[in-house]
């Protein structure tokens, strides 16, 4: 059912880089970089397997390519001397961009029907770069929009960044009904290697990607698929601050992220989804498909116990993560795009009871941020002969 005073994503593209490298050769890079013995490299492997990613995608060719024909990092014993901020900022600059279009082609391109030149907002969210003019003034000029486009930046807001996009696309959409907003989230996670052997930057190096998503936000949803962004909340879990962080250090961006995350994950996940649910008057029942945002293995373990849900529902985010580990803010649209695609390809269908999407995503603070979103499929009189019966169901 339409609500006029609601905003819809109405498509959703994803990108990721040209260079790709599997979890085993992504271990075996960086146990020859931290110089390992033999014991610590099995344990390095076994941290690799253990987190269900197959596969992880980079803008450096470093990470594929022999020591021998680096041209980012020095090929010599430990990398020395190792990439400073500056540099690392010179590579995002080259890269952030090029990467943004690719995903913001893609969202044009599942919506054949949209005219870019009607875009009104343009929100960029990142957290693994920073320079002005930035990266929004320059997908303005690449994109050809009129330069009374207006902008706006998220940044260092970690991997719920995209939640703070649409919050901020849904308000303008419900401030002004003929705005159109695009939201481009682009993380290249992988520039901001560190080359130390404490647990959590093992971690982290063990996890983290490339990649960038883009949705159009509209006031209307387009006839055939529609996402209705439904309600919002968000919590803060303070005791859980020492657990994540990304600070800004000489030689790129450090991030903190410790084994205790998932456990303050599971003390107050709970409360979130029982909060948000009441905003919107609905409970886990009402709920037909999750786009939880794949921090780890660990984490959606953790959600699954605490909301009674199998891995087989929690299956789109697996996929991402094994397909593309984490990339920070981008992740949970890849998920979200899972959902659109099997709903558009008829290999999943909508439930008239239950048509909502729960989501959720986690960063420093320790933050928790949570959205439902409704699916909303063509009703008869868009669809076809055939096919309407079946794209009239309702998640």
């Amino acid at each position: 059912m339409r609500q006029h005073s609601s905003a819809y994503i109405n498509s959703i593209g994803t990108a990721v880089p040209a260079y790709s490298s599997t979890q085993q050769k992504a271990a075996e890079f960086m146990a020859d970089v931290l110089q390992l013995d033999e014991r610590d490299s099995r344990r390095l492997m076994a941290l690799y397997r253990h987190t269900r990613i197959d596969r992880r995608h980079t803008v450096l060719a470093d990470y594929v390519r022999p020591r021998e024909e680096y041209t980012f990092y020095t090929n010599s014993p430990g990398m020395e001397p190792f990439p400073t901020v500056g540099q690392r900022m010179r590579l995002y600059r080259q890269e952030a961009v090029p990467l943004a279009l690719k995903a913001i082609r893609d969202c044009f391109a599942t919506y054949p029907a949209f005219d870019p030149q009607t875009i009104t907002h343009l929100i960029t969210v990142s957290c693994t770069g920073l320079y002005a003019p930035g990266p929004d003034i320059e997908l303005i000029e690449a994109l050809g929009l009129p330069t009374t486009t207006q902008r706006l930046a998220i940044n260092f807001m970690g991997c719920y960044g995209a939640f703070n996009g649409l919050k901020t696309a849904d308000a303008i959409v419900r401030a002004d009904r003929e705005a159109k907003v695009l939201v481009v989230c682009v993380e290249l996670c992988t520039i901001h290697f560190q080359k130390k052997n404490e647990t959590d930057h093992l971690l982290s190096n063990a996890l983290f990607a490339d990649g960038s998503a883009a949705v159009i936000v509209e006031g209307e949803p387009r006839p055939d698929q529609a996402f209705r962004l439904r309600s919002f909340y968000c919590d803060l879990l303070p005791e859980g601050k020492e657990a994540m962080a990304w600070h800004v250090s000489d030689f790129g961006f450090e991030m903190t992220l410790t084994s205790a995350v998932p456990t303050f994950i599971q003390q107050g996940i709970g409360q979130l989804m029982e909060r948000l649910l009441n905003q919107c008057q609905l409970t886990l029942d009402d709920i037909g498909q999750y786009a939880l945002h794949p921090g780890g293995r660990r984490i959606l373990e953790v959600i699954e116990q605490q909301l009674g849900i199998t891995a087989h529902d929690d299956r789109h985010a697996y996929e991402v993560l094994r397909q593309n580990g984490n990339m920070s803010s981008a992740t949970v649209l890849f998920v979200l795009k899972e959902i659109w695609n099997e709903l558009a390809t008829g290999e999943a269908t909508i439930h008239p009871e239950r048509p909502n999407i729960l989501s959720c995503a986690f960063g420093p603070g320790l933050t928790l941020e949570s959205m439902v979103l409704e699916a909303v499929m063509a009703e008869p009189e868009y669809a076809s002969v055939e096919s309407s019966s079946a794209s009239a169901q309702v998640l």
